[in-house]
């Protein structure tokens, strides 16, 4: 996967192209980091033995930890306009949680681009879908709309 750099006419007529992101794994660690982080440290989460018990059967990431992940999914494959002088993350129209990432699992993004838009002044707003999935499962985990505006 890559990241795909061109002059904004041409990169409208990629509109409804998928990217796919390598594997990440989602260890416990990684998991714990995060809940340290944003100091959530529901049993969900972090209590392997207590989560046992719980609606899950053993602790899921933090839906917020697996959002957190988008720029890190960006950022090796990417729209980007020609010429750019600064991305800024414009933020999120739509975000659902849709299934549990188990620790452990691994999760892969699909991006696709949604729409380019130009807002004047050299802006360019670029809207992404991501679906991420776990490794083995049918539903999606999360499905997002990310923004990024560009200027040119």
């Amino acid at each position: 996967m890559s990241i795909t750099v061109l002059p904004v006419a041409k990169l409208k007529e990629h509109i409804g192209e998928e990217k796919k992101s390598d594997w990440i794994d989602i260890t416990q660690e990684r998991i714990n980091r995060f809940a340290d982080c944003t100091e959530d440290h529901q049993f969900i989460h972090v209590d392997p033995e207590k989560a046992k018990t719980g609606p899950f059967g053993r602790t899921i990431a933090h839906g917020f930890l697996t959002l957190s992940l988008l720029p890190r999914f960006s950022s090796i494959g990417a729209w980007v306009p020609e010429g750019i002088k600064a991305v800024i993350n414009y933020g999120l129209n739509k975000v659902r949680f849709v299934d549990p990432v188990p620790s452990g699992s691994k999760i892969q993004d699909t991006m696709k681009l949604a729409s380019v838009e130009e807002k004047g002044n050299g802006r360019i707003l670029v809207t992404v879908t991501h679906t991420v999935n776990v490794e083995g499962s049918e539903k999606p985990a999360m499905v997002a709309e990310s923004l990024a505006m560009f200027v040119v």
